[in-house]
């Protein structure tokens, strides 16, 4: 795969670090992927977008799936994962993930992550939506991911992996044969490096997290701009299955207007005995599906927005007040303080809830290794696409994949001939190549795709949606090529376009896919098509800008690297 030659605008390169391994993103992927390559002895350098605990991860409540339990197997978490993704896993992908899951999560406790314990000393294990056992590992009650970040941050900080905080990743660099070379990135506020820089290094890993905030309302942090995605479309790379973003069920409704991260309200708390239910009190899960409440979430993610339109409301209810203060206080700390903050007593009364953009199941495609179709880019947590997920992401799969193909990529870097020198990028060009955005269309990006991408989609509103993006794109695109125009470089014209780019292939993917699969729910094609659809759908972007949508033959993802790449 040759890269398209576009790139953002953007200042060259002031300064610039020389590595093995440039790693971009610090949550579980990116920070175990530093790790691991830091103890096999590979010079390693770790670039977040904000600090190193900033990114995604520290917000995951609910917590780490695997077969921990007694009575509980991996082939029992891979039914599970099967069924949540609609026919549309990697089964291959999914066993890897669970068969060395249990001994990935034992490999974080020994780095320093402190799981909650049962009486008898054991891990505490809950259940969630999907699961058929009590396998959820959680820590603090409900705040599993901030102490995963910790002991992971903890741990890099120890060993002395080099870091540089508050940089945006702007594009990779590659050389003249189309190898990773490397990227760049502008560090904003003051520090060591400071505008436009590079990291030279021939394996770069995208570890950069989702991007929720390509809708209006959405549990992702204000970072998840969908850098990775577009980083890698640019270079050439193929994304999957885009069109799969999980709506999670139950986020805290805080008026329609609400816009940017809301609190999430785990699925947890349903898992441990909490009942969806609308103003009358009626439990409107039960009959939908034999796990009622926690059915996977796409079901759950419907059934409440059925009941909405049933009874023309904004909002459901989760109603846990007979857990009483004691649960709450232990086991939710975190939500318990959000729902209070916004003068919400779940003690008391019934939580508002709604679902809001959570999780993208899609993603730059890797294969099982983490490699990308760009030679020496890898890929893993939300950003990459391995096949895990299917249509539907089971719920607290995610840090489990993020630390499992993090380590399988470190070790495939580790075991493979890294070039003597650090390749040669090929020189930057003054002259823009993409246009840049406005920083105000990054609120017109966002309500063309709540309006039209949300969780109910249709033929027509889809094409309302591709119409609004072709415009942005459009316009942006003829003042570059006319005169030369755009808009100036910066982090909120970064952003901004990052975003219209996810935005453009999410809808094409959605409308490409006719039917109603996992957390895709076409209104105008309600029923799921084996036939027709158990298929992926992969885009790339084309050097004049346009996307390349091709449908796979089968559900087999096609090798990511020719023959005689995979065999290194």
């Amino acid at each position: 795969m040759t890269s398209t030659g576009i790139r953002l605008h953007a200042p060259a390169p002031g300064w610039s670090i020389a590595a093995d391994v440039v790693v971009v993103g610090s949550g579980v992927a990116g920070l175990t992927a530093a790790l691991r390559c830091e103890a096999a002895g590979l010079a390693t350098v770790v670039v977040t977008k904000a600090r190193l605990d900033d990114g995604s991860t520290r917000w995951a409540q609910g917590g780490i799936a695997a077969a921990l339990g007694e009575g509980d197997t991996p082939e029992q978490h891979r039914d599970d994962t099967l069924v949540a993704g609609a026919g549309l896993c990697d089964e291959e992908a999914v066993r890897l993930l669970v068969t060395e899951g249990p001994d990935a999560v034992r490999r974080l406790i020994a780095t320093g992550a402190r799981f909650d314990e049962s009486a008898e000393g054991g891990l505490e294990l809950t259940r969630e939506g999907g699961h058929h056992r009590r396998r959820i590992a959680h820590a603090g009650g409900d705040a599993t991911g901030a102490e995963i970040s910790r002991a992971l941050v903890e741990a890099v900080r120890a060993r002395g992996v080099r870091t540089v905080e508050n940089a945006l990743v702007l594009d990779l660099l590659t050389d003249a044969d189309g190898r990773t070379a490397g990227v760049t990135l502008h560090v904003m506020g003051e520090g060591q490096h400071d505008g436009v820089g590079a990291v030279h290094a021939p394996a770069v890993v995208l570890a950069t997290g989702g991007m929720g905030q390509v809708f209006s309302a959405t549990t992702n942090p204000a970072v998840s701009t969908g850098d990775g995605v577009a980083l890698a479309l640019r270079a050439g790379a193929e994304v999957s299955d885009l069109e799969f973003v999980q709506f999670h069920p139950t986020v805290l409704f805080l008026g329609p207007e609400a816009e940017g991260q809301q609190p999430l309200v785990s699925e947890a708390v349903r898992g441990e005995g909490a009942h969806l239910v609308d103003a009358d009190g009626v439990r409107f899960m039960v009959g939908q599906h034999e796990l009622a409440e926690l059915a996977p979430r796409d079901i759950v993610a419907k059934g409440i927005m059925r009941r909405m339109r049933e009874q023309d409301a904004e909002h459901m209810y989760l109603d846990a007040r007979h857990f009483g203060a004691e649960m709450w206080e232990r086991r939710f700390p975190t939500i318990l303080a959000a729902c209070r903050a916004h003068g919400i007593d779940p003690v008391t009364e019934p939580v508002p809830v709604a679902p809001a953009a959570h999780y993208a199941s899609g993603g730059v495609r890797t294969d099982s290794h983490g490699r990308t179709t760009v030679p020496g880019l890898y890929a893993c947590g939300e950003v990459a696409c391995t096949g895990v997920h299917g249509a539907n992401r089971l719920a607290s799969n995610s840090l489990l994949e993020g630390l499992v193909y993090a380590e399988r990529i470190a070790a495939d870097i580790a075991r493979g001939d890294l070039p003597a020198r650090v390749p040669q990028p090929l020189p930057h060009s003054d002259r823009p190549t993409h246009p840049l955005l406005p920083p105000e269309a990054r609120f017109t990006i966002q309500r063309i795709m709540t309006r039209g991408a949300g969780v109910l989609r249709s033929a027509a509103s889809l094409s309302r949606a591709a119409d609004g993006l072709h415009r942005l794109h459009a316009d942006a695109r003829e003042a570059l090529d006319e005169n030369g125009k755009t808009a100036e470089p910066g982090v909120d014209t970064w952003e901004a376009t990052n975003l219209l780019c996810v935005a453009r292939v999410l809808v094409a993917a959605a409308r490409r896919r006719e039917e109603t699969r996992g957390c895709h729910w076409r209104e105008d094609r309600p029923e799921r098509d084996d036939t027709a659809w158990r298929r992926h759908i992969v885009v790339r972007l084309n050097p004049d800008r346009s996307l390349a949508v091709r449908t796979t033959d089968t559900t087999d993802f096609p090798p990511t690297l020719p023959p005689q790449a995979q065999e290194q």
